[in-house]
Parts: C-alpha cells; structure tokens; sequence
C-alpha cells in the first residue's frame, strides 16, 4: 500500500511537472508565432520600402537628365542672346556711321 501510496504521489508530481512545462511551451510557441508575424510584417514593409527607393532613384535620375537638358538648353538660349546683343551693337554702329555720313552731306 505504501508502494502504491508512493507510486500515486510521483506521478502526481510528475504529471505537475507535465503541466508546467506544456504551459511555458505554449508561452513560448506563442511568443514564436507572435514574433513570427512581426518578421512577416517587417518584410512586407521592408519590400514596400525598397520599392518606394527604387522609384524615388529612378525619378531622381530622371530629374538630373531633365536638369542636365535644361541646363544645355540655358547655355543655348544664353549664347544666341549673346549673339543677338552683338548683332545689335553692330547695326547700332553702322546706324552712328551712317548717320554721321549723313551729317556730313547735309552740311
């Protein structure tokens, strides 16, 4: 009986024991499945990120050639102005000659 009486204790504290450990597994694989999904999510975002860096990276190449072409376009328009400014100076010379050709035949 005390054989019995003993046996009867240790599998009670066995099985305590069993209940123990099952419930911090549990805590444990529910903590896993938790961070789990919070990898899943940083991922997802992760991949949302570099998407929106890669579009960010290709309009920025796109501005610094729309840039570049404004650029040239500017020395362009710069140096026909420069031209077209020459070109006034010119006639506005050739206008003070022959007005002063014109001042000496009418005197």
């Amino acid at each position: 009986m005390k054989n019995i009486d003993e046996k009867e204790k240790k599998l009670t504290e066995t099985l305590q024991k069993l209940r123990e450990i099952n419930i911090k597994d549990n805590k444990e694989i529910d903590e896993t499945i938790i961070l789990k999904d919070q990898k899943n999510q940083l991922e997802i975002e992760k991949n949302q990120i570099t998407k929106s860096i890669q579009h960010l990276e290709e309009e920025n190449l796109k501005l610094k050639s729309q840039l570049k072409e404004l650029k040239k376009d500017y020395e362009i328009s710069k140096r026909k102005e420069h031209k077209f400014t020459e070109k006034i100076d010119e006639l506005n010379q050739e206008t003070d000659s022959l007005l002063e050709e014109i001042d000496k035949w009418q005197m």
